[in-house]
């Protein structure tokens, strides 16, 4: 039998979140690639419960349409009124009826919360035989949260709010972190009996303990090893610090897998990003979303990179990528900007203030500077020149352009798309490009240069650009 399988897990997310002063409901605010709700689902979930249930009640069709997307295994449980902790668990039961087994409370604001501690909560639970066992954190200053009073075996006796607790309480450092382990049957039966009878007429789940005690039950604690994990976010000044925190275990954990991560403290690294052993972070970079870095991969310093995979080796400096695959040995950057859709294979180039989209930079193809790549096909060995674009729309729709291997496309050539550029032809500097060049060919659209002598001392008489090409002629005195 596995101790640490709940029957149920029970995420509260009804809250309103006043304090964080925003049209988002709280437990939709984001941190490493998540939102706070997304996090707490992801520890629940690696415990591998029979069901899963999330309490929702302000913001409720914006949590309601997250969950539907993102997280299609938690069964919403709407909270019309939230009336205080124990009243949405009675929602969950009287939704769906008494759940046998063990049934796990938790929040959907606290996302320190580990799989590893949950499990070690309810292992305890199971040892000791309880009726509900309640996660703690011994903590330097407990001041406005309740205290855990044991007796002399280790058992709960009882939870004192810090408003009601005597001088000797107040000395207590174990705090109740309101996250529970229950025996389902008996939740079932002494939530039903929680009195409204408190200064905010709510249904408090702390008196579920009190009344499984009084009816003779054991009432355990275990105490989590980091009092980091239960702390929860009120407002944004602790989403930016528990965002910190969460950050620093990810690139933690990247560095003790082999991963050079130069500056930490400039580095921010999602939860869902994968990054390889001997990869190189430098600072000032942002790894986001589904990100993957391979071994070896140089990335930074000032980037961001949005669900883009890396290849081994590849070089990516001061650029956005969003949506990018950059192959293997391939160099991007500085001040590149990779939009959904770009493809660079093995050591291709996408340099200086290069913008790509939608568009595939075949194997050791270069695009070095000042060029925009939209809607195209680049194949083998190609050079781009500088201040060429891929005019890919008519402003209506957008069409493609393809480029053969090894082809040569001068600086400052426009080609407009639909075209096709054949193996080993040629464009000349300044073109513009409006029907196909087949392979081997020169495509040349340009006037002839003309020369008009002396144009700019008739008709700029009096500039500085006269009177230099005066000096030049040397007509100063003329």
């Amino acid at each position: 039998m596995n101790v640490t399988r709940p029957a149920a897990v029970i995420v509260l997310a009804a809250g309103e979140g006043t304090r964080m002063k925003s049209r988002i409901p709280k437990v939709l605010h984001e941190i490493c690639g998540r939102p706070l709700v997304g996090h707490m689902l992801a520890a629940a979930r690696d415990l591998r419960p029979d069901r899963l249930f999330v309490v929702i009640g302000h913001g409720r069709e914006q949590v309601g349409a997250h969950l539907a997307q993102s997280a299609p295994d938690a069964q919403p449980i709407v909270q019309a009124e939230q009336n205080g902790t124990g009243h949405a668990v009675r929602m969950v039961l009287e939704a769906v009826g008494t759940i046998p087994g063990t049934v796990l409370v938790t929040y959907g604001d606290t996302p320190l919360l580990r799989t590893e501690t949950l499990a070690e909560l309810l292992r305890t639970h199971a040892e000791q035989g309880n009726a509900a066992t309640v996660l703690t954190a011994v903590v330097a200053d407990p001041t406005g949260y309740g205290r855990i009073v044991r007796d002399e075996a280790g058992a709960v006796l009882e939870i004192v709010e810090h408003r009601d607790a005597g001088p000797e309480q107040l000395t207590i450092r174990e705090m109740n972190s309101g996250v529970y382990a229950f025996d389902g049957s008996l939740l079932a039966d002494a939530i039903k009996r929680v009195s409204t009878a408190n200064d905010q007429g709510e249904e408090y789940l702390t008196d579920v303990l009190a009344i499984l005690r009084a009816d003779g039950h054991r009432i355990g604690a275990h105490v989590a090893d980091d009092a980091l994990e239960v702390e929860g976010v009120n407002d944004r000044v602790q989403l930016a610090w528990l965002r910190r925190i969460l950050n620093d275990r990810v690139l933690v954990g990247l560095m003790r897998a082999g991963v050079t991560i130069v500056d930490p403290a400039s580095t921010f690294v999602d939860v869902g990003v994968t990054v390889e052993a001997d990869a190189v972070i430098h600072p000032g970079t942002q790894l986001r979303g589904r990100t993957v870095v391979a071994a070896g991969a140089e990335i930074g310093p000032g980037c961001t990179l949005t669900d883009t995979v890396v290849g081994e080796g590849a070089l990516v400096r001061n650029s956005i990528c969003d949506g990018a695959e950059i192959g293997p040995e391939a160099i991007v950057g500085p001040f590149a900007y990779l939009r959904p859709g770009a493809k660079l294979a093995r050591k291709a180039k996408a340099g200086t203030c290069v913008e790509v989209k939608s568009a595939v930079i075949g194997a050791g193809s270069k695009v070095p500077h000042l060029t925009y790549v939209g809607d195209a096909t680049i194949g083998e060995g190609v050079n781009i020149g500088a201040s060429s674009v891929f005019v890919n729309y008519d402003g209506v729709e957008k069409h493609h352009t393809v480029i053969g291997d090894h082809v040569r496309i001068g600086s400052d050539t426009m080609l407009i798309a639909p075209v096709t550029i054949g193996d080993g032809a040629y464009t000349a500097a300044g073109s513009v490009i409006v029907n196909d060049v087949p392979p081997g060919a020169m495509g040349v659209a340009r006037e002839r240069q003309r020369t008009i002598e002396g144009w700019v001392e008739r008709r700029r008489a009096g500039t500085t650009s006269a009177e230099a090409a005066k000096r030049a002629k040397g007509l100063e005195n003329k």
